[in-house]
């Protein structure tokens, strides 16, 4: 299949699969070459790619979506292990943002007013 069906089947733009394939989040298994050496994507593209986008969505980078793709394949108990370590940055965020939460509402109640100059009361 062409990269403009890939595009249009994963809701990616060309320039991003083009992306992946250069820093090998696309690697040679799904990458063909038809009788005039273009490439041809395999089918197996669309859903390797569908898994890229939801570790991206879950807060997974980049850097680390690479180095599960490098690793060709990982026991179970590693991949919880990686989930669980997703999980503990994602529990740590939360904490972090609750807390910059609580500061805001405490400087609400203080009465703080910026009429005068910046945090002036």
């Amino acid at each position: 299949m062409k990269i403009s069906e890939v595009a249009s089947r994963v809701n990616l733009p060309i320039s991003t699969i083009r992306y992946y394939e250069k820093i090998d989040i696309i690697t040679d298994e799904h990458v063909l070459r038809d009788h005039n050496n273009y490439r041809m994507y395999a089918d197996s593209i669309i859903q390797h790619l569908e898994v890229v986008k939801q570790c991206l969505a879950v807060g997974f980078t980049i850097h680390e979506i690479q180095s599960m793709i490098s690793k060709n394949g990982f026991s179970s108990n590693d991949q919880a292990s990686i989930i669980q370590a997703k999980i503990s940055e994602i529990e740590e965020a939360q904490k972090q943002l609750e807390h910059s939460k609580q500061n805001l509402y405490e400087i609400l109640k203080s009465d703080i007013t910026c009429e005068d100059g910046f945090g002036k009361y």
